[in-house]
């Protein structure tokens, strides 16, 4: 295969990886326990407050279904309660017939806004310095691509 390398990492260098990749699923699992903290405080799912934070602007489904790394039957069945709860709406898009853009109800920007904060506030990341917390995303915006 083309990505695979010529020789064998070196034992240092696989020792890091594994460290690496450790840390990272630990970092994960802080980040997705910290979503559900915030989705149970608020009294919606987990993946209610992660479309609600995906949704900063009008877009489609299939638009929140790739930002939220789920399949668009999914992003839909979200969408649905949402709907219900009065939090969106679906309108049609502007240049695209069989497409409907997705946009906030006033209640869905409170709720949103609300989110927001207390994703920021309580975040794992607050950890770090604001300078190590653009360092840490600018290293993973390197590592996926």
């Amino acid at each position: 295969m083309a990505d695979e390398p010529d020789e064998v990492a070196d034992p240092a260098t696989q020792q890091i990886d594994r460290e690496v990749c450790k840390l990272a699923h630990r970092f994960i699992q802080k980040l997705d326990a910290h979503v559900r903290r915030v989705a149970e405080d608020l009294g919606l799912t987990p993946s209610q407050v992660v479309a609600l934070r995906e949704l900063s602007d009008p877009i489609t489904a299939r638009e929140l279904a790739q930002r939220m790394s789920c399949e668009a039957s999914n992003a839909t069945f979200i969408l649905d309660r949402l709907e219900r709860q009065d939090l969106i709406e679906r309108r049609p898009h502007p240049t695209d017939r069989r497409a409907k853009r997705i946009v906030l109800t006033p209640a869905g920007e409170r709720r949103r806004a609300e989110i927001m904060e207390r994703l920021s506030a309580y975040s794992p990341l607050t950890a770090l310095e604001p300078a190590q917390q653009e360092s840490l995303r600018d290293l993973l915006r390197i590592l996926v691509g």
